[in-house]
C-alpha cells in the first residue's frame, strides 16, 4: 500500500464518562466532511460544542460498532490507551508480473487517527477542568478537520468521484488498544 497518503491526527484525552459520546462525535465528523454521496446531517452536541454528523444508518452502525469495540477492549488493558483510524482508499487497477494481467489494488488516500487516553479526574474542580479542556480540544479537532478538508492539499487528495453513493471510496474504520487492532 502506497504511504504518500495524507494522515491528519486528532490527541485526545477522555475520561469513562464521555468516551463513547465524544469518540462517536469525532467519527461522525470526520464522516461528514469526507463521505460526498447524498447524505442526512445531524449534529451531536458534546460539552457545549456542536459536532456535525452523518444520519445513514450503514455508517451510523458502523460507527457505533467502532466505538463499541474501542470500549470492550479498553476493559482488558491496564494502560487505557487506544486509536481509532479512519483510512479512506481508491481502488486502482495494477499490472500483475510481467503486465500480462491487471489486478485491483485500494490505495489509501487519507487517513484519520484519533490517539485517546482515559483518564479520571478526581474531584469536582478537576471534572470541571477536565471538562474545558476537553471542549477545547474537541473544538481544535472541528478547526482542524475544517483546515485539512478546505486545503488544497485535503481538496486535491480527493480522487474522482465515479457514483453517488454515500462512500464513493472504500472506508475502513480499525480500532487499536494496547498495540493489538480489534474487530
Amino acid at each position: 500500500m502506497n504511504n504518500t497518503h495524507a494522515t491528519v491526527t486528532i490527541d485526545i484525552v477522555l475520561d469513562r464518562q464521555n468516551t463513547r459520546e465524544i469518540l462517536r462525535a469525532l467519527l461522525h465528523a470526520i464522516l461528514f466532511h469526507r463521505l460526498f454521496g447524498t447524505i442526512k446531517p445531524q449534529s451531536f452536541e458534546v460539552l457545549d460544542v456542536t459536532m456535525p454528523g452523518v444520519a445513514d444508518p450503514a455508517m451510523e452502525r458502523l460507527v457505533e460498532e467502532k466505538v463499541d469495540t474501542f470500549w470492550k477492549g479498553l476493559e482488558n488493558v491496564a494502560l487505557k490507551r487506544g486509536q481509532v483510524s479512519v483510512t479512506l482508499s481508491k481502488k486502482d487497477q495494477r499490472k500483475a508480473w510481467l503486465g500480462i494481467t491487471t489486478y485491483e489494488e485500494e490505495v489509501a488516500w487519507e487517513q484519520w487517527i484519533i490517539n485517546a487516553e482515559i483518564r479520571q479526574p478526581n474531584s469536582a474542580q478537576e471534572r470541571q477542568q477536565f471538562n474545558q479542556n476537553l471542549a477545547a480540544t474537541l473544538s481544535r479537532s472541528l478547526r482542524t478537520m475544517l483546515s485539512h478538508t478546505s486545503s488544497e492539499q485535503g481538496r486535491g487528495a480527493v480522487p474522482p468521484i465515479t457514483n453517488s453513493e454515500v462512500s464513493p471510496f472504500p472506508l475502513k474504520i480499525s480500532v487499536q488498544v494496547g498495540g493489538v487492532e480489534l474487530g
